[in-house]
């Protein structure tokens, strides 16, 4: 004899935001705790000074392959930048795209600045690379 059950077939997906709540650091001091917008501005430039697969405490997803770009043409590492940066921070769920890419080339040296427009709002964001 099968047991007579009811299945509810109502039941509503809610997509919710995980809280973003971080210890706020501050000239390497953590000085409390931050959330939102400062929280992922913080989160962002972490990414992006984290050279992929070097650190075992992270995940293969996390961090940027800069040490790649050494010795690469300037032309080369603008084009390799965006991707990078783009592949990198695209991976938190917080981050919808970045645009508005703009390179300043002096010397060895490229800095690239760049819009990342998030959940929260867009966070304008540089990062600088020795060639």
């Amino acid at each position: 004899m099968l047991p007579n059950a009811t299945i509810n077939t109502d039941l509503e997906i809610l997509d919710e935001v995980q809280a973003s709540k971080t210890y706020k650091f501050n000239n390497e001091k953590i000085q409390g705790t931050t959330d939102d917008l400062q929280a992922l501005q913080q989160a962002i430039y972490k990414i992006l000074d984290t050279e992929k697969y070097e650190h075992p405490i992270y995940s293969f997803n996390y961090g940027i392959e800069f040490s790649k770009l050494i010795g690469q043409d300037s032309t080369y590492v603008q084009i390799e930048m965006k991707r990078l940066i783009k592949e990198a921070l695209l991976q938190d769920d917080r981050i919808t795209d970045c645009i508005n890419f703009n390179f300043n080339v002096t010397g060895d040296e490229v800095l690239c600045e760049f819009d990342v427009v998030s959940i929260y709002g867009t966070i304008i964001v540089s990062k600088g690379v020795s060639i």
